[in-house]
Order: structure tokens, then sequence, then C-alpha cells
């Protein structure tokens, strides 16, 4: 696909899938008009960038489809002087995305390749602003930071606390919880010390985190 193709495919997406799905802040929307996902996707795919599906990588890990991206970002909605962090770096293009939108940015994957990876990527497309890490963070990631923006791009089988307490008050973090067929997606507020409103917004379906535990159920 050339160039001039890739570019209208990018419009396309925005306004036959992202739009429709009820995406319609115009921060967001001019990133993904911006923003070449094609530079992100693994080459045998580059002519899918822009499809509704969800891209394969390794480790038996995915790309998630770009209208989810867009849900997830508009759920969020990172300001400029906002601290985002992203659990499931991939191939560093949500992050690329929230490094257009929040001030500053810090992404978490458990695979060391990916975070190369997504270095690659970064410094082919001009995106800084990004601290790329290493770690297990499916129970959560503490590091002593608290974050106005928490985005879980795997879901998990069962809802845990383990994000709730990286938040300022004020910040969200968008979780997918479940198990197939059917999965919800939710937006948790933290609005004090111990407190935190939760907003379910729709239903999915994508790959759980890697690591992210489900509670033993005993038979008799």
């Amino acid at each position: 696909m050339t160039d001039v193709n890739l570019e209208r495919a990018r419009y396309n997406m925005v306004e036959q899938q992202v739009r429709p799905w009820e995406v319609l802040n115009d921060r967001i929307l001019s990133v993904l008009e911006a923003l070449p996902r094609e530079d992100f996707v693994p080459a045998a795919h580059r002519n899918l960038a822009y499809a509704d599906l969800q891209l394969p990588l390794p480790h038996g890990e995915v790309m998630l489809e770009p209208r989810l991206e867009a849900r997830m970002l508009q759920a969020l909605d990172p300001q400029p002087d906002e601290r985002a962090l992203e659990i499931g770096t991939g191939t560093g293009y949500f992050a690329a995305c929230l490094a257009q939108l929040a001030g500053e940015v810090t992404s978490i994957d458990i695979h060391e390749d990916f975070r190369e990876l997504a270095g690659e990527h970064f410094a082919a497309a001009g995106v800084g602003g990004v601290n790329l890490e290493v770690g297990d963070a499916a129970a959560g990631w503490d590091d002593g930071r608290r974050y106005d923006v928490i985005a879980v791009t795997g879901s998990l089988p069962e809802l845990h606390q383990g994000f709730h307490r990286s938040l300022t008050i004020g910040g969200r973090v968008f979780l997918i919880v479940g198990q197939p067929p059917i999965m919800e997606a939710l937006l948790i507020t933290r609005v004090g010390e111990d407190q935190w409103a939760s907003e379910s917004l729709f239903d999915t379906s994508v790959p759980p985190l890697r690591g992210a535990r489900v509670t033993p159920r005993f038979r008799l």
C-alpha cells in the first residue's frame, strides 16, 4: 500500500471506525489523524494498520483495534499537565498517542524486546517524553509516584485494586475486566484518599494481561 493510500486509510479509520463509536474529542481525533500508525505495526501487517482488527504480536500478544484505543483515550482524557502510566507497551503506538496528550508518560511491559521495539519506533517517529520500563505490573505498579491517568491495555480476569492507589485524587484508570466472550470496560476515578467511583463504559473482549491472576474455584 502506498503512502497516499495509507493516509486515506488513516482518514477512513477516523471517519468510519472512531467517530461512529462516539469518539468526538477533537484533541484525540487530531492525534489519531496525524500519527502514522503504520510505522508502529509489525511489517507483515503494515497494510492492515488501520483495519478494525487486533493485530498479532510476538509472545501471543496483540495490538488493540484502533477504535478501542480511541475510546480508551477519550475515557481517560489526558491533559497536558498530567502524568500518565501505560501498562502494556506493545509496539509503542498507544504510548505515542499518550505522549501527544499528556505531560509525561511512563510505559511498562513485561517483555524486554517490546521495550526495545517501542524505543526504536519512538526514535523513528520523533516521539519524546516517554519513559520505557520493563516489569510485571499484572498486580499493579507502585514506583512511589501517583499518576493522573493509567491505561491498562490487557484485560484483568478479576477486578483488583492494584492500580487504584497509584492514582492522584481525580486520577482515572481504564480497565477491561472479565473473561471471554464478554468483558466490561471500566473507568475508575479516585475521588478521595479512600474513595473511588466506577463507570461502566462498554463491552469488549481483549487478551488478558500477562500474569494476571484468577482466583481458583474449588469444586466439591
